[in-house]
């Protein structure tokens, strides 16, 4: 099959399922990202050809040549996103478009041939039709979508590669913090950082998630949920948390959150957040805020709130922040009002339980 920008998928569907009664059992508190649906979505590409063989299939292992470009230069992306359950049985994505433009941004950044928004947004709508079954309906679950793709050619040299492979897996799940919606505590990681400028921070590429790793250990040792990084130039500004994007709360009702300047991942759920705030008439500010400013405003009361977010977290509340020299609590403790009111505005749309004023709400089944 030759490329282009409209493929007809092949579909071979797994000939030994899980079971209705296993399935059950697994969907019944399924975690995050520890379990998978039976199928995949492959589609190849060859400079030259285009993407070719478009497929979806049982879900197996990727036989891999040791000498895979990816294995040596790490020329990768992924996105992420969910589908969810309606209130009359109908499936749907949110901001599935904007996870594609994402997407394709993130190939560019990595010398990676863009996948067609098209293309991208069709492969989703096959696994979610095969796997509908996989779909949890508990008013906590969703069915998490990882698109990525990777260099599969052949060689060793330092040059782009060739050949790519892009996949779709899906796995059902809960919430991403265990025990629901908590306030959360951060470690102000005083050694490394995320990004520079330059660099690849917004790009959504495994070798951002792999150089923070340490510093998420780290996070952990100080007995914090997560990290939080400082920008590289001047070490005072706040970046964003390990896999987040992080606001502020004012004691006006205003929202401050770090601006894109190319070392912080522009997340979905970040713009959402920009977006409902601003319809709902409260003041939203991109611009730089130093820890100083975080640790001070919240012991006088100006930083009331201050949640992350993020597609798997959606909005989560932060509570402490701890660094090497200090920590400190959010003014309101990680309980606030106007975190919990976006959160569940946001959720409600995702879920067709609200009005969608921006159509949003991509309905698939």
């Amino acid at each position: 099959m030759s490329g282009g920008d409209n493929l007809e998928f092949e579909i071979r569907p797994n000939p030994a399922p899980v079971g209705d009664a296993e399935r059950a059992a697994l969907l019944a508190n399924p975690g995050f990202g520890r379990i998978f649906t039976d199928h995949m979505v492959t589609i190849r590409y060859a400079d030259g050809k285009g993407w070719y063989e478009p497929r979806v299939e049982a879900r197996a292992p990727i036989p891999m040549d040791p000498a895979s470009a990816v294995l040596h230069y790490a020329q990768e992306i992924f996105e992420g996103l969910k589908a969810y359950t309606l209130p009359d049985g109908g499936v749907a994505m949110f901001r599935p478009d904007a996870n594609a433009a994402r997407f394709a941004q993130s190939a560019q950044r990595m010398a990676m041939p863009p996948l067609p928004v098209e293309m991208f947004l069709q492969s989703l709508h096959e696994i979610i039709a095969i796997d509908r079954s996989w779909l949890p309906t508990s008013d906590e679950g969703s069915l998490y979508l990882r698109p990525f793709a990777y260099a599969s050619e052949v060689f060793l040299g330092v040059r782009p590669s060739m050949e790519y492979l892009y996949l779709v897996i899906a796995s059902p799940v809960g919430p991403y913090f265990s025990g629901g919606v908590k306030p959360v505590s951060v470690w102000v990681t005083p050694d490394y950082t995320r990004a520079a400028p330059g660099g690849t921070g917004a790009a959504k590429c495994g070798g951002n998630y792999a150089a923070g790793l340490s510093a998420q250990a780290e996070a952990i040792e100080n007995g914090c949920d997560q990290v939080v990084y400082l920008d590289a130039i001047e070490r005072r500004y706040i970046d964003e948390l390990g896999g987040m994007n992080v606001f502020f709360v004012l004691d006006d009702g205003g929202l401050v959150t770090p601006p894109l300047t190319g070392t912080i991942l522009p997340g979905i759920t970040r713009d959402s957040v920009i977006k409902l705030a601003g319809r709902a008439g409260r003041r939203v500010e991109e611009r730089p805020v130093s820890l100083d400013e975080w640790r001070t405003g919240s012991a006088s009361g100006r930083i009331r709130e201050a949640f992350a977010c993020g597609t798997a977290a959606v909005i989560t509340p932060i509570g402490k922040v701890r660094s090497a020299a200090d920590e400190f609590v959010i003014a309101d403790g990680g309980t606030g009002e106007v975190t919990a009111e976006l959160r569940k505005q946001l959720v409600d749309i995702q879920r067709g339980r609200a009005d969608d004023p921006f159509g949003w709400v991509h309905r698939v089944l």
